[in-house]
């Protein structure tokens, strides 16, 4: 054990989790790399949880926040803040929301707690729909409708959490289903459900589960939901700090897959837009963001230099179109993937979109999760110069896969090999 893992383990909660069997110190990055405390060089495809979005150290963005901190870093929501309208401004044109405003938090966790608070207030309900397998942070009430029980530490709750089919496609009662029928199951198993409640005031739903191990369901289902929530008076809130930005290279937000009945009444964000710096957010319809009829004001949201940050960030997402290198280099990438795979008994299914891909592993000759070849393909990937991330509903068995969104051509054959030879640790 390091001495610095030492300092770590005295001073931190034993359920702060480090990734390794020897946690990595990382000292510095660049591009789509990042080198440890000894030196060594790792391509990095998991970007700090999905939250380096374009690229380390990207110039724009450091020479962005240097000026702003250079100027002014804090004054808080209590002033006009330059930098937060024009980020806010140029959300607000993004997000497909009519009549849109933009409230900026620290994380996402905050602004899901946000439009929960957003939600309940609207309706004057404080029962929500959640998707089984899900996952929004870790609040108390974020914890609260987090259909997952690897990251709910406490069934107490300020709401009341109901359940819903659709979130994983290839698990479930629904799985041998194709996907019109999967979609019309899960309505009619919504619309049961809500025949049994009383009147709920939101939906929430990542469009692609990120924790849960990057699933999702077939496109359209929420436009579906959406149908039968209008009927009731039910909001959607899309969750979108993980699909957000251009991602899933196909869309924009993870919501446009379901577009069919229109946006998401509530959208959140965080993790990318910042490239690294704290930013979170919501943007909602002006009645509901305008809802409530107390005073609210947030500290830290809306730093001027994290604002900053996130304008250079989406700047050069935007002109650089990231997202539509996402779409190109994420589809040659899981292509490689899969043809990796099909060698591999210990691989139940390689999926994803853009470049969020998620390679679930079971031991073969099963369907029974594989927690243990997870993490050795982990340790295994980073011997060879990768690091990689790992989650899922079914004992943490997945493999996440989610390099910034400029990763070339080459890195990205140059990391399927890695994986490759990383997948031989699992059988």
């Amino acid at each position: 054990m390091t001495g610095l893992h030492e300092r770590h383990r005295a001073v931190s909660p034993d359920w702060l989790a480090l990734y390794y069997r020897q946690p990595l110190e990382i000292t510095h990055g660049e591009g789509r790399h990042v080198w440890d405390a000894d030196g060594r060089r790792y391509l990095d495809f998991f970007g700090g949880i999905l939250t380096t979005m374009t690229a380390h150290a990207l110039p724009e963005v450091t020479k962005a926040v240097t000026e702003q901190a250079g100027r002014i870093i804090h004054s808080s929501t209590l002033y006009l803040n330059r930098p937060m309208v024009e980020l806010a401004e140029r959300i607000a044109a993004l997000s497909g929301i009519p009549d849109a405003r933009v409230f900026f938090t620290t994380s996402g966790t905050e602004a899901n707690d946000t439009a929960l608070l957003l939600a309940t207030a609207y309706r004057r309900s404080n029962q929500i729909l959640a998707m089984r397998n899900s996952y929004h942070g870790r609040s108390f009430s974020a914890v609260s409708i987090t259909g997952n029980q690897a990251w709910s530490p406490t069934s107490l709750s300020p709401l009341q959490t109901l359940y819903v089919h659709g979130g994983v496609r290839t698990r479930g009662p629904y799985a041998e289903l194709g996907d019109a029928q999967f979609i019309k199951a899960c309505v009619a198993d919504l619309e049961d459900l809500l025949g049994h409640t009383r009147e709920a005031a939101a939906l929430i739903a990542e469009p692609v589960q990120g924790v849960g191990g990057f699933t999702a369901p077939p496109d359209g289902l929420y436009a579906a939901f959406r149908e039968v929530l209008d009927r009731h008076g039910i909001l959607w809130i899309s969750d979108e700090v993980q699909t957000g930005w251009g991602r899933t290279g196909e869309h924009f937000w993870g919501w446009q897959a379901h577009a069919a009945s229109g946006p998401p009444d509530i959208l959140t964000f965080a993790k990318g837009i910042g490239n690294g710096m704290s930013i979170g957010g919501v943007v909602a319809r002006a009645d509901v963001m305008n809802c409530l009829d107390a005073n609210s004001i947030s500290t830290f949201g809306g730093s001027p230099v994290t604002m900053a940050a996130g304008l250079a960030n989406l700047s050069y997402l935007l002109e650089h179109d990231l997202q539509g290198n996402a779409r190109r280099v994420g589809g040659l990438l899981i292509e490689r993937i899969r043809a990796v795979a099909a060698g591999s008994a210990a691989v139940r299914e390689v999926r994803g979109r853009g470049l969020m891909i998620g390679i679930e592993l079971v031991k073969p000759g099963t369907d029974e999760a594989n927690p243990e070849a997870a993490a050795a393909v982990l340790e295994a990937a980073r011997a060879g110069g990768l690091l990689i991330g790992k989650g899922g509903g079914h004992s943490t068995s997945v493999l996440r896969i989610a390099p910034p969104l400029s990763l070339t051509v080459t890195e990205a054959e140059e990391g399927a090999e890695i994986l490759a030879d990383a997948l031989q640790a699992a059988g």
